[in-house]
This record gives structure tokens, sequence and C-alpha cells, in this order.
């Protein structure tokens, strides 16, 4: 999808852009798999899908989970919406956000009503964290009066739940589920960053109620066709089913691709790691269980999509465990099925033990897909070779670092910040100031 994302990007720029993959779908390891039967085969599963699970074709199951957080100034929505990529798409909002706190999942809260309903604290606790969400909502940098004598550059996070006297709990449910952190580094660091990611994620619910998360119809694989298709309108070339046998160098430097005995020749060239394993290092490993349920999850309000976030703290873990639900109301599931997709960093050398508390919330699972995937990073930043390599996903389920990763590699292609009033100008300069 990071590919896709920035052949449209280069292509609206005015650059000459061919798209090959070796795949037979648009989207690499960010593809919706359909027909069901497909899934099957791609995890070795003996037989076909049973008569239980509905028409094969009526699914649409997405290798890695993600949702997207609905804010404009969230930089993937500004971006659909800019290079008017949401016309291919139609979102749906997500119902529901959940955490985890032994030995149930609870509603996230994250206005002051929610504070003060909330079954995850106390009384005490709730009238305190309702003060912090107040003191978060006026907190402006540039008006000393909101600050309350913190100083946003220097003052912890730590600091400030200390100053609203907030607990372990809170500090997990509000450091992991509101403000999105992996793991709890962040409290040692400036709590400007924290103080922002909170203020979009309430920004976002209060726009839209049910939760701040968007999710498009027919699955993510979705996305990365619509930036193909961006591409394709500013003159771009998308080829599918091109093995690639081989990245041609002269002097250090990129030159083509020889696929099927032809060489393509290039400046530049956009890979995921995949197609250039001796330029990327192994940084981790990521789990995902794809599980088929025939019922909406159980405490979730019987809600048909949602995101469990389990913090790290309650399952003596370094790292979060994620759930992301959909189901048949967002087209990627037979009627009256959803599907679950859990996530997490592996950290033992028992992965599918690491996931079960989030797979003991989901029981009864009528089918279960498992895949261990090693995350990969580039160790050629592109400078000489001229070849940009993509980061693998993470297992995080929303597409705040794969979208940091996508900036990364346009600064590092074009030497400046990508810039959407540049890009808005460049789109006026080929199509005039209508839509088209």
């Amino acid at each position: 999808s990071n590919e896709c994302i920035l052949s449209g990007i280069m292509s609206v720029n005015g650059k000459k852009v061919l798209h090959m993959d070796r795949n037979s779908y648009y989207g690499g390891d960010s593809a919706s798999i359909t027909p069901l039967e497909d899934l099957y085969k791609r995890f070795n599963l003996p037989g076909s899908p049973p008569d239980s699970m509905g028409k094969g074709r009526d699914w649409n199951v997405d290798l890695v989970p993600k949702f997207l957080m609905k804010r404009y100034n969230n930089w993937l929505v500004r971006m659909l919406l800019i290079t008017q990529v949401t016309r291919y798409l139609d979102f749906k909002v997500v119902e529901g956000s959940f955490v985890y706190k032994k030995p149930k999942i609870h509603k996230v809260p994250s206005t002051e009503t929610e504070a003060l309903a909330s079954s995850l604290m106390g009384l005490f606790e709730k009238r305190r964290f309702r003060k912090f969400l107040v003191f978060v909502a006026n907190f402006d940098e540039n008006d000393p009066k909101t600050m309350e004598g913190v100083d946003p550059k220097k003052t912890t996070m730590r600091e400030i739940y200390k100053k609203f006297d907030l607990g372990q709990e809170v500090m997990d449910f509000t450091g992991h589920s509101l403000a999105l952190y992996r793991t709890d580094d962040y409290l040692d660091q400036p709590c400007m960053e924290a103080i922002n990611r909170i203020k979009l994620y309430s920004e976002s619910l209060a726009r839209y109620g049910k939760s701040p998360y968007l999710y498009p119809l027919y699955g993510l694989g979705e996305l990365p066709q619509g930036f193909a298709r961006l591409s394709a309108i500013y003159g771009g070339t998308y080829m599918l089913n091109k093995p690639i046998e081989e990245i041609v160098m002269e002097n250090g430097k990129v030159v083509g691709v020889k696929s099927e005995g032809e060489i393509a020749r290039c400046k530049q060239l956009i890979c995921d790691p995949s197609y250039i394993m001796d330029r990327v290092t192994k940084v981790g490993q990521v789990i995902r269980a794809i599980c088929i349920l025939s019922h909406p999850i159980a405490n979730t309000g019987d809600v048909n999509s949602c995101q469990i976030i389990i913090p790290q703290n309650q399952v003596n873990r370094k790292h979060d465990i994620y759930v992301c639900m959909i189901s048949f109301a967002h087209n990627v599931a037979a009627q009256g099925k959803y599907i679950a997709i859990v996530s997490t960093t592996v950290e033992t050398g028992e992965p599918e033990k690491e996931i079960k508390p989030a797979l003991d919330l989901l029981e009864p699972i009528e089918q279960k897909f498992v895949s261990i995937s090693d995350q990969y990073a580039p160790t050629d930043i592109g400078t000489e070779s001229q070849i940009f390599i993509s980061r693998s996903y993470d297992a995080t389920t929303h597409f705040e670092t794969t979208c940091d990763d996508i900036k990364d590699i346009y600064k590092r292609m074009t030497g400046s910040e990508f810039d959407f009033a540049e890009m808005e100008r460049k789109k006026k300069d080929t199509f005039g100031d209508d839509d088209s």
C-alpha cells in the first residue's frame, strides 16, 4: 500500500511512473484476499471452506488490519481528500473502541460524560480524569494561561499524570487507547506530543460519535487500488503479475528493473523489502491471527465493528495486543459473519501463546488463520543507490507509522518535506481548477 500511495503522489508530481507487482492483486502485504478459497490456499489449509461460510466471493479478508483515524489533519485522510481518491471508496465509522482491564473489556472513555460513566475507574479517579481531559482539551502551546505551569517542551507525560494524581490503569488506557502509543517509552518524553495525540482522538470522536476510526467497505485492499487509479489518471502505468528477475545497477546506482527478459529503465526505484533482501535488516516479528466468528464479541454491546487494545501492563508484556473486528456490514464477510484480526509484536519463542488473552475474548472461533511475519527495515536509505525501500507493516491497527514511512521516503527521494499545498498546485497545473 505504501508503494501504491507513493506511486500516486509521484505521478501527481509529474514523474513518469511504472508500477510493477509480482502478485495478481494490488497492495502486496496489505491486500484484501477474495474469494475465501484463496485465503485457505494462502494459509495451506486442507480442503475448501465449509458451506456454513457462505459464498466465497462475499469475503474480502485483510492480511494486515488497519483503521483510519477520522480527522482532517490526519495525514492519510487529508491525502485521500486532496487527491480525491475518496471518490473510489466508501467509508463506515467503526462502532466502538474498547480497552482490556482484567478480566474483561470496557469502552474507552474519551469525553467528560463518558469518563464519569465509565466502569474503568472509581468515583474520585473519574473526577481527576475529567479534570485531566479538560486540561488537555484547553491546552494551547501558544497560550501560557492554558498550561497551568506545564512546559510542553520539558515536562514529561509521567509528570502530567502525577499532577492529576492518575493511577497506573488510567495511565494505561490513556497512553495506549487514546494516545495510541505501543510502549511506555513516551512517559519520560516531553508531554506535547502525547497531549496532541489525545486531542486528535477526542476531536475525531466528537465529530463522529461511536469511535474515532473509519474502515472502507470491501476491505483495505480498496486503498492501494484507489491510489493506483490516481497514478493512472496522471499517466502512470500499472502492471500486475510481473515477476522481478533483477534490479539492474551501474556504479552503485539503480538504472533499471529486469522482468521477463526485458529491462525497464529508471532513475529511482521504490519497493518493499521482499524485492531486495540484501539491503534490509530484520527488526522483529509480528504475529497476526485472522479469526472468523459467527457472533459479535462479548461485552461490546453487539457492535458489528470495533477495536480492542490490550495494554501491555495488563498482560505482563512489553507491547500491546490489538484486535480489529469488522463484519458482513462492511462487505468483507458473508451474512452474519465477523472477522476479528489479532496482532502484536512477537516477544518470545511461542508467539501463539502471547495472543491467548485476545483469542480468549473471541471464543468460540469458527476458523483461524495464523501468520508470523518478519519485519524489515532498510539498511540502505537510497542516497547513493536511489533505491527507496519501505518498512514492513508493524502490529498497530492505525496508519500513523505507515504515514511516517511514506513521508520519510518522499523526503529521501525529493530532498524536501512533503507539502500538501504544493500537491494542490501540481493538481491544478495539470487539470485546472475543476474537480476532474
